[in-house]
């Protein structure tokens, strides 16, 4: 797999990697993410980064055809990481309501909880779904 790095204005580089559409792409997604925020000195925010990753990565893999899904690691602002997965499907997720007993269905409550934000971006060709981090810089 190629990882691409892109500087952006915020003057941090941003982080993509293609990826199979298979549950095993999330180990990979994981470690761009752990990668990312080493090289940003943001180490501290990895615990929720990582949930976040996993989930949207099982997400695409449990809910679209795709072949393949684009995992994107960016700094938009100083002190907010953005972590988003871009699959083919135009299907939106829907944030469900689970039972306690209930083993599946609990993916975007993860992410909900956390993530400062997240969202949905159409795409003309498919979705962009993400989650949002705020987190502290020290010094």
């Amino acid at each position: 797999m190629i990882v691409t790095t892109t500087a952006r204005p915020s003057g941090h580089p941003g982080y993509t990697e293609t990826l199979p559409c298979t549950a095993q792409s999330a180990a990979t997604a994981r470690r761009l993410v752990r990668t990312a925020l080493a090289v940003w000195g943001i180490e501290h925010c990895a615990d929720a980064a990582i949930l976040i990753v996993s989930e949207l990565v099982a997400n695409a893999v449990d809910h679209t055809d795709c072949r393949v899904i684009r995992v994107t690691v960016t700094r938009p602002a100083p002190e907010v990481v953005r972590i988003a997965v871009v699959d083919k499907c135009r299907t939106l997720p829907v944030l469900r309501t689970v039972g306690s007993d209930d083993e599946r269905g609990r993916g975007l409550a993860v992410v909900e909880e956390c993530a400062w934000r997240w969202g949905v971006d159409r795409l003309r060709w498919g979705k962009r779904v993400w989650g949002e981090l705020r987190c502290e810089i020290d010094g």
